[in-house]
């Protein structure tokens, strides 16, 4: 039976501090780094002062374009406030209404495009992107495949998992790389899915991982959120506009490479010869479980030869944000799922199964933060 997801109410401290805290500084920065017309700022103004007076969580007028999507949840947490709901629908739902007060439907403009171009230009993800291409041929995808889930330490919204420097062995609390490895060179070229998290850094790797792939399987679909999220979650436009940039930095002497360039090329190739594909889809910005996934995604995950999920929000979606025992097998938590099915994910909130018996236990004493600090990742393979 699954557990019931964890909520704002200060039953687990990341998910109060989160919205307490956390939350109100995103909104003043997104307000200090745009030059907002005074309609936007006093939306923004008032979202945040409403989180934290904890005020009663609103639903969407009736003309949004994505009213219908939301009426689930809006039933489920009728007369909830801020403070006293679930964790994942209130961030969630911040998002939407952030998106909402700059009018993103009518005019396009991401509230979060500041921050995503200064890590897009910044030093650290030339460097990443350098490293990255350093492993022999014989190793390059298990090699991707780790920068993959590194990658995912860079996140806009949460700072502090950079702040761990390189990552070690010690730092991977379950990997089942080899396995999946072995699973994608033993199959017959098929179709894998990859749910991405965030832009920037961790989209570059995911590009490089993607190119890999594009050797030995037939097809790749990229699942990106419909709308800006979470501060740096990857859009359609990100992942166009960030191939573009590979290409243009890969020919400057002090950009990504040559060999960066030439990846962004054959890409973008795969692209117009629909190898590739990315796919926005509104259910990555609602605020549901994997097991009420949609049956328009369902379907076309039933016949995938994988489907990679990316990051922490992406783990919290698919196992229902639950705070489960540590030791819970990840098959049981994500058996609902119709296709084999990766989770590439460092660790930011409190949310964990899959771990042996007793190591949990032994983090909580070195470390009382080893559930969210950034510091820890996981590889975790399901086959039904």
């Amino acid at each position: 039976m699954t557990p019931p997801p964890m909520r704002t109410d200060g039953s687990t401290g990341l998910a109060a501090n989160t919205m307490r805290v956390r939350v109100p500084n995103i909104i003043r920065e997104t307000q200090r780094l745009n030059n907002f017309p005074m309609p936007i700022h006093t939306a923004l103004e008032r979202l945040r002062i409403s989180i934290e007076n904890d005020a009663p969580i609103h639903p969407l007028p009736d003309s949004a374009p994505d009213y219908d999507l939301w009426l689930e949840a809006f039933a489920a947490h009728d007369g909830e406030s801020w403070l006293n709901t679930e964790w994942f629908f209130a961030e969630v739902y911040l998002y939407r209404l952030i998106v909402g007060a700059v009018d993103w439907h009518t005019t396009g403009v991401d509230p979060f495009v500041a921050k995503k171009e200064e890590e897009v230009t910044g030093g650290g993800i030339q460097a990443a992107i350098r490293h990255a291409l350093t492993a022999p041929p014989d190793t390059r995808l298990a090699n991707l495949l780790q920068h993959a889930l590194w990658g995912n330490r860079v996140d806009l919204s949460y700072a502090i998992g950079t702040t761990h420097g390189a990552a070690t062995s010690d730092d991977l609390l379950a990997d089942d790389s080899a396995a999946v490895i072995d699973y994608l060179q033993a199959s017959e070229p098929g179709h894998v899915h990859i749910v991405l998290d965030n832009a920037g850094t961790e989209l570059a790797m995911d590009i490089l991982f993607v190119d890999a792939l594009l050797d030995i399987v037939d097809r790749v679909t990229l699942h990106v959120k419909d709308h800006p999220t979470f501060v740096s979650d990857a859009t359609r436009s990100d992942v166009l506009d960030f191939l573009s940039e590979m290409a243009l930095r890969g020919s400057l002497t002090r950009g990504f490479g040559q060999e960066a360039r030439e990846i962004s090329e054959r890409v973008q190739l795969a692209l117009m010869d629909d190898r590739l594909r990315i796919t926005p889809d509104r259910w990555w910005n609602s605020p549901y479980f994997g097991p009420q996934m949609p049956p328009r995604l369902l379907w076309q995950f039933e016949d995938a030869e994988l489907v990679i999920f990316k990051g922490d929000a992406n783990y919290r979606r698919i196992v229902s944000d639950a705070l489960w025992p540590a030791d819970t097998p990840f098959a049981e938590a994500v058996n609902y799922f119709p296709a084999p099915l990766l989770a590439l994910r460092t660790c930011k909130s409190d949310t964990i199964v899959g771990l042996p018996t007793g190591l949990a236990d032994k983090l909580d004493v070195a470390h009382n933060d080893w559930r969210f600090n950034g510091k820890h990742g996981l590889i975790q393979f399901y086959k039904p």
